[in-house]
C-alpha cells in the first residue's frame, strides 16, 4: 500500500522520471521493447524470467514470469503476467498493460518515453495508475518511484554493457 502524494497532499496517480543515457535511442529501444530486457532492467525485484518475442506493434504480447514475495506486501507467490503493448513508436515510445489469469488489465500501465538529445538519449519512465478503480486506489502505487529511478539506473548500466560487450 502507498500514500504518495504530491506536494500540495494531492493524491497521485502517474510517476514520471528521467534520466539521460549516454547512447542513442535505438539501442535503449531494443532493450526496453524485449521480454528479456524487461526483466534484466527490473529493480523491483518481481520480474524473474519472461517468454516472447521483442514489442514491434501495438498489441504485441509477451509473458513476464513474476514473484511479487520480492515486494513482502501481498502473499502472491509466482505468478505469469501478459505485457500487452498499448503504444509503439519505434525508437521513442512504448507503453504497456498487464494482465494474467484470472485477473484482466485493471487500467494501470507502463512505459518509456525517449528523447534524443546529441550523443545521449533523455528516457522517461512513466507509470501511471489514474485509470484503477476508485476502491482500488488505496493500494497504490504498487512499485515505488524509488524502484523506477533505479530501474533508469539500471537501464544505462545494461546499455553499457552491451556497448563494451560489442567492442571486445
Amino acid at each position: 500500500m502507498s500514500d504518495d502524494t504530491g506536494a500540495e497532499g494531492e493524491a497521485v496517480e502517474r510517476h514520471e522520471v528521467s534520466r539521460v543515457i549516454p547512447a542513442d535511442a535505438a539501442t535503449i529501444f531494443a532493450i526496453v521493447s524485449s521480454p528479456s530486457g524487461h526483466v534484466a532492467i527490473d529493480a523491483s525485484g518481481m520480474l524473474q524470467d519472461s517468454t516472447g518475442e521483442p514489442a514491434t506493434a501495438v498489441g504485441d504480447e509477451f509473458v513476464i514470469h513474476m514473484d511479487r514475495e520480492a515486494l513482502g506486501d501481498i502473499p502472491m507467490g509466482k505468478y505469469d503476467v501478459t505485457v500487452t503493448i498499448t503504444g509503439y513508436e519505434q525508437d521513442r515510445f512504448i507503453t504497456w498493460e498487464v494482465s494474467g489469469e484470472g485477473f484482466p488489465s485493471i487500467g494501470h500501465y507502463y512505459g518509456y518515453r525517449l528523447e534524443p538529445d546529441g550523443d545521449a538519449t533523455i528516457v522517461t519512465s512513466i507509470y501511471d495508475w489514474s485509470a484503477v478503480a476508485d476502491d482500488l486506489k488505496p493500494y497504490w502505487p504498487v512499485v515505488p518511484l524509488s524502484a523506477l529511478k533505479a530501474s533508469l539506473g539500471i537501464l544505462e548500466r545494461t546499455v553499457r554493457v552491451s556497448k563494451d560487450q560489442n567492442t571486445t
